[in-house]
């Protein structure tokens, strides 16, 4: 057999290129999914990387103001972020201060605020152009009731007692509301006085500057009813120089208010709660609000925060940011009914 009719064998080659390439992209890939079954790169996470500015559309030392420093407190003592929060009070202008931070910084997850029922109703008043929608909702934290009450000695017996008056002269009573005619505290107590029967379009409301005004008022005889959530009785109530007639809770409260019944157990076919929770600009990152998220879910399961709920009757609720959207536009279309046979709805 000549040379040319041998079969050919080829000789040994080198590697490839290609083939090295796929032999590094395999692992590659083993790599990558140990990464992922370990939780993935955590420096793909995002965090903070300036300090954090939460403004809050009221002044310094009330309930809004003492749950974002207890927010901050729990934040750092735990180190759920290196950066430091900056708190900024910025009350006025129908919460259109203290939004002006998240209107500036469209995008930036590094400004939150407090959002509370009175985002809704300023709309629906026509005090405010935008609404929870124009703006990212990270969390709601907690649930707050509305309390009606009178001064110790105040010929108002009881909460039906209340109603009656009400019922035949309903401008013969003074209401006390803070901090605006149509805010949440006034949705509040004017839902069960219409549910029972009472035209709360003629109600003589005064607006206090302060639910603490309300109550200097109330104390001095200048006022015969005072709206305020729980936070704000708790500490006459116990002193004996108010009564509190009613509560717009869903069940009855526990504590020092664990004696005062629900309009719901006087037969009135209502109850409001209010909400307080957070919000960032609009368009911030998925990651962002990922972040966000887990951090507030971390300092609402903290026991000094519980605590801190339970100690001012609040319903310890956390909502993530989908179902704090959905609670806003129930709560917006509840609202925005009440300040209809209020007379006082805009949109």
């Amino acid at each position: 057999m000549d040379e040319q009719s041998k079969p050919h064998r080829a000789s040994p080659m080198p590697a490839a290129p290609a083939a090295r390439a796929r032999r590094r992209l395999v692992a590659g890939g083993a790599a990558l999914a140990g990464l992922a079954a370990a939780g993935g790169p955590r420096a793909q996470e995002w965090r903070p990387a300036q300090p954090v500015v939460y403004t809050i559309p009221a002044g310094p030392g009330g309930a809004l103001d003492q749950a974002v420093r207890m927010i901050k407190s729990i934040g750092e003592r735990r180190r759920l972020v290196e950066r430091p929060f900056v708190i900024e009070n910025r009350p006025g202008g129908a919460g259109r201060v203290a939004l002006s931070a998240l209107d500036q910084n469209p995008g930036n997850p590094h400004f939150l605020t407090v959002v509370t029922y009175s985002l809704l109703t300023n709309h629906v008043l026509g005090e405010l152009p935008t609404t929870w929608r124009d703006y990212t909702q990270v969390a709601s934290l907690f649930g707050e009731y509305v309390t009606v009450s009178v001064r110790a000695e105040s010929p108002v017996r009881d909460a039906r007692d209340l109603v009656e008056r009400l019922r035949q002269a309903p401008e013969s009573l003074s209401i006390g509301v803070a901090t605006s005619v149509g805010n949440h505290i006034h949705v509040g107590v004017a839902k069960p006085l219409r549910a029972a029967g009472v035209d709360v379009a003629k109600l003589t409301v005064v607006p206090y500057k302060s639910s603490q005004e309300s109550l200097t008022n109330l104390l001095g005889g200048h006022l015969d009813v005072m709206a305020a959530t729980t936070p704000n009785v708790l500490a006459q109530l116990q002193a004996g120089r108010i009564r509190v007639l009613a509560v717009a809770s869903r069940a009855r409260l526990q504590g020092a208010l664990a004696a005062i019944p629900t309009w719901r157990e006087l037969g009135v076919d209502a109850d409001y709660e209010s909400a307080q929770g957070v919000m960032a600009p609009r368009g911030i990152p998925r990651e962002a609000l990922a972040f966000w998220d887990r951090f507030f879910a971390t300092v609402t399961s903290d026991p000094e925060w519980q605590e801190f709920v339970r100690a001012r009757q609040w319903d310890p609720r956390y909502l993530n940011a989908a179902d704090a959207d959905r609670d806003l536009e129930r709560a917006y279309a509840d609202t925005r009914g009440v300040l209809q046979a209020l007379g006082l709805a805009r949109r």
